[in-house]
């Protein structure tokens, strides 16, 4: 009986120590799974995917984060369709794009920046490489002076390409004067872009057009006897849009060209052949406006070959085409713009009509791309909400049914752990009495009947949309706010598209802002009323025209609105219409007029002088040559407010970026900024930056122990042992371990009070109780682990060698030898120092209490300690001996020497948790 009271009581204190150390270890394991701005800047994507000609494999582009290179890069990739494996084909700091396959699957072609083995002078950054699908290495098969621009197979030996003319006479000698000139809109002098022919087996290159103008994309017929080619024909064509681009089919055997859609408004996007070669589909922007294309829907035509004309396809859905136009055997696929979704669907090609059906499947409402296969079957579709990270799937598409989706990407799998905000999608009454349709993020801890912060994030365009869709990016991250207990609201205002033409040129002919700043105004007055949001703690964000209509919101509202951050926004509309590439075009279709017809309109209409009414704490960013909203624009911003003196403003330049940063780094420097800036003004958990305090220093470290202490006790969780109750046991202090690579391994040394709760007759001056226990044996450390196991239930063990290799290698700021002296001292002076180490009192006297010197970890980590110094540690060789591994106080830290042993009286050990493992997450089934 009293050995079932003793059980009973040994699992109740078993119970009771796992609920508390539970506790701790969920609150640790939440603070590892928060997102930081690395998880948003380095995540993977993937696209450009290509179904080969028997459906069995699919080429697409895997883009990652390359810090080396500080920018984004891609890679190859092969998918199996049948079972979704996948494999790399392609590595290094290089652009990869547009993989094709050749006629007879045997080649895959592709553009890439890789640097030429032998280039020859001034060639061309971008290049055509070939790969034979059965595996080897890649080879070039252009030398391009200018590079290539786009490309596709015509046959197994021959490929079609796009590329810049070579440079003429006037351009070498410019060139080499050293001339860096440049002359706006030197028509005479820009080299036009024409079509080559690209003989693979003798690499051979003929030009197949002399046209005079700049093709910018042109596709082929799938018999490969024609393509259609869109020239640009004025280089200011974005700025005022008086000379369209022109669209022409090209005889592929002659270079021949004949110019179609000479009397209509269509100027293409988007291209795809009909898959009987009678035509070809065209995407083509639309507006009624009669001069702009500035706010659009698009629409589908069809130009028939035989009639030598175009039909518009009647889409039977006013909200417009949104992507992925593929054409199957009796007409085409499409998904159409429906708001914050998109609508699948089929159209079947009666003559000059067709008939629109939906396509259906568990969740239609998700799919953000197609690719469609030779088979017309083998669908590969891009899949995503809000909340959902985007994966894609391979499907069968039989009619208007999407069925078999087999995942074939794993994108950011680390994402498996993080906690994604819920998202809901919300309707309320903006301008007018509209309905507006908005995307609402809540707090990672939202509680019923509680009252939360709000970031007002509102998208750029202002013919543009937020969809329910995963973007969480460098521009927005909402999940950085959700944590930290905010709501995100999202709000696709008047003029976005996804709504029909009416909705998007709503704001057009000078109502820009009329209209936008009310739709969100009353979507956070939704909220509020709601009881979900504290109205007195609300900001705003955006980039470019989100960035527009939040620095509006903070001149109409201030009060209202505690913290901005505002990148690349205007607040002075006079200059922007000369200094933007499309300045008159947008400013003349918004506003209706030029600066030049009506002043005060354009004066009226910038915020730069009513920015006395601010007093918003605004962040501001800006590229250095921004030629969509102009760098000037900024420093306006800035000493607008840094004059007036009523906000506190920071201005911050990316040097050589454009409308947004491509470095790695920028990107960053972006997302920290702004968390630092909401977290301070809106949020108000912390203050300024100390910018003296460095990034792991000691004292920085000091400041972090903080975070590392648990139940009140530091370096381990306390564990009370079961013992009679005339002879309680003392508490026993286990050491703390934290996830490093495969293992859990101890954050820091085992301590002396840790081991002496073990070995009673271990002894240890006092105020040293911290210090890293030392003059250690191998079979007392493993002693120690295995007492520690039957103590606690639990398995722990020394570290092994080849698993903990990399965390024992040298580094700087341990306590080691190099600490002591002052320097880094060589073998020889190492020896002589040994001397007059032996005078201090004491046997190991330059060992340092664990935790005080410079911890290791990267950002998102747990910080470790001591790997590189103190003592030096046991593992246990794979034969089973012992070895000291790591740096130690009295041996200095030199990676050119070889492990020479640290004195008896430097040795410790740190131990291995071994977890019970986690049960498998169950995935949740993709869309079917």
């Amino acid at each position: 009986m009293k050995k079932i009271v003793w059980i009973m009581l040994l699992f109740a204190l078993a119970v009771g120590v796992h609920a508390a150390g539970g506790d701790e270890k969920n609150a640790e394991t939440a603070k590892k799974n928060q997102w930081t701005p690395e998880n948003v800047v380095y995540q993977e994507d993937a696209g450009q995917f290509r179904i080969s000609p028997d459906g069995k494999f699919a080429l697409w582009v895997k883009g990652t984060a390359d810090k080396d290179k500080d920018l984004r890069v891609g890679s190859l990739y092969l998918s199996n369709l049948a079972d979704g494996k996948s494999v790399q084909l392609t590595r290094g700091p290089d652009e990869i794009s547009n993989p094709r396959w050749s006629p007879s699957g045997e080649m895959i072609a592709y553009l890439s920046s890789h640097a030429l083995l032998k280039p020859k002078p001034d060639t061309g950054s971008t290049q055509i490489w070939l790969l034979n699908s059965a595996g080897g290495e890649p080879w070039p098969v252009t030398e391009s002076e200018r590079g290539i621009q786009q490309f596709e197979w015509l046959n197994d030996d021959t490929i079609l390409f796009s590329a810049e003319e070579d440079p003429s006479l006037y351009e070498r000698q410019t060139k080499e004067r050293k001339d860096d000139s440049n002359v706006v809109d030197d028509t005479a002098h820009t080299a036009p872009v024409r079509l080559f022919k690209l003989s693979v087996k003798d690499k051979k290159t003929t030009r197949l057009t002399d046209n005079d103008d700049w093709i910018l994309d042109f596709a082929v017929s799938r018999d490969k006897s024609k393509a259609v080619a869109v020239a640009r024909r004025e280089l200011s064509y974005a700025w005022d849009q008086k000379i369209p681009p022109a669209t022409y089919i090209v005889n592929l055997a002659t270079g021949e060209r004949a110019q179609i859609f000479t009397n209509e408004r269509i100027y293409p996007d988007a291209i795809e052949w009909a898959r009987d070669n009678s035509g070809f589909y065209v995407v083509a922007p639309f507006s009624s406006d009669p001069r702009f294309l500035v706010a659009t829907v698009d629409k589908v035509y069809f130009y028939d070959l035989a009639a030598a004309k175009s039909v518009e396809v009647n889409l039977d859905w006013d909200r417009g085409f949104a992507r992925s136009l593929q054409a199957t055997n009796d007409g085409f696929i499409a998904l159409l713009a429906d708001g914050v979704y998109t609508k699948a669907a089929r159209f079947t090609r009666h003559g000059a009509t067709w008939s629109r059906k939906s396509i259906s499947s568990d969740d239609d409402r998700h799919y953000f791309s197609f690719e469609l296969g030779d088979d017309a079957k083998t669908l590969i579709y891009e899949y995503s909400t809000a909340s959902v990270p985007t994966q894609f799937f391979r499907a069968r598409l039989d009619g208007t049914k999407i069925s078999a989706p087999l995942q074939i990407t794993d994108l950011n799998p680390g994402f498996k752990n993080k906690t994604i905000a819920k998202t809901e999608v919300l309707h309320w009454k903006g301008a007018n009495e509209d309905d507006v349709e908005g995307l609402l993020y809540y707090p990672d801890n939202y509680e019923t009947g509680k009252t939360y912060p709000l970031i007002v994030a509102t998208h750029g365009g202002p013919a543009g949309a937020d969809h329910d869709q995963w973007t969480e990016r460098w521009a927005y991250a909402p999940n950085l706010m959700t944590q930290r207990g905010a709501f995100v609201l999202k709000t696709n205002y008047h003029g976005s598209t996804g709504y029909g033409l009416k909705w998007v040129e709503s704001i057009c002919c000078g109502k820009y802002y009329e209209q936008e700043i009310p739709d969100i105004e009353r979507g956070v007055d939704n909220l509020i009323s709601k009881g979900l949001v504290d109205p007195d703690r609300i900001g705003a964000q955006g980039w470019s025209n989100g960035s527009i209509l939040s620095i509006q919101l903070t001149v109409t509202d201030s009060d209202r609105y505690k913290a901005a951050s505002a990148g690349a926004g205007d607040v002075e509309w006079f200059s922007d219409w000369a200094n933007v590439d499309f300045g008159e075009s947008f400013d003349n279709y918004y506003f209706g007029k030029s600066p030049l017809e009506d002043p005060q309109l354009y004066l009226e209409k910038s915020p730069l002088f009513k920015l006395d009414r601010v007093k918003t704490p605004t962040l501001i960013f800006f590229g250095t040559i921004d030629r969509q909203v102009p760098t000037e624009e900024g420093w306006t911003h800035y000493r607008a407010l840094y004059s007036i003196g009523k906000a506190p403003v920071k201005l911050i330049l990316f040097p050589g970026e454009a409308h947004g940063p491509r470095k790695l780094t920028h990107q960053l420097r972006k997302l920290n900024e702004e968390d630092a800036w909401f977290d301070r003004y809106l949020f108000k958990t912390s203050s300024a930056d100390n910018e003296a305090l460095k990034k792991g220093s000691p004292l920085d470290v000091a400041l972090k122990r903080r975070d590392v202490q648990r139940s009140g006790a530091l370096y381990g969780a306390t564990f009370r042992p079961p013992a009679a109750a005339e002879n309680p046991a003392p508490d026993v202090l286990i050491p703390e371990t934290v996830k490093r690579g495969a293992i859990e391994i101890g954050r820091f040394e085992v301590t002396r009070t840790q081991y002496s709760a073990f070995d009673k007759d271990y002894k240890f001056a006092a105020g040293t109780e911290n210090y890293p226990a030392n003059g250690i044996t191998l079979e007392q450390a493993q002693s120690y682990c295995k007492w520690l196991s039957e103590l606690t239930s639990e398995m722990y063990r020394l570290p092994k060698e080849s698993e903990a290799a990399d965390l024992y290698k040298p580094r700087s700021g341990e306590n080691t030898l190099d600490y002591w002296a002052a320097y880094s001292p060589n073998p020889d002076d190492a020896q002589k120092l040994e001397e007059k180490i032996k005078e201090l009192p004491g046997d190991a006297p330059l060992l340092r209490e664990v935790g005080t010197f410079t911890a290791e970890g990267d950002e998102g980590e747990d910080l470790v300690f001591d790997f590189g110094g103190n003592v030096a540690e046991w593992v246990v060789a794979a034969d089973g001996t012992g070895k000291a591994e790591g740096g130690s106080a009295d041996r200095p830290s030199d990676n050119k020497a070889e492990n020479r042993p640290a004195d008896a009286a430097y040795t410790g050990f740190r131990v291995v948790h071994i977890a019970p493992p986690a049960p498998e997450p169950t995935p949740a089934p993709p869309a079917q």
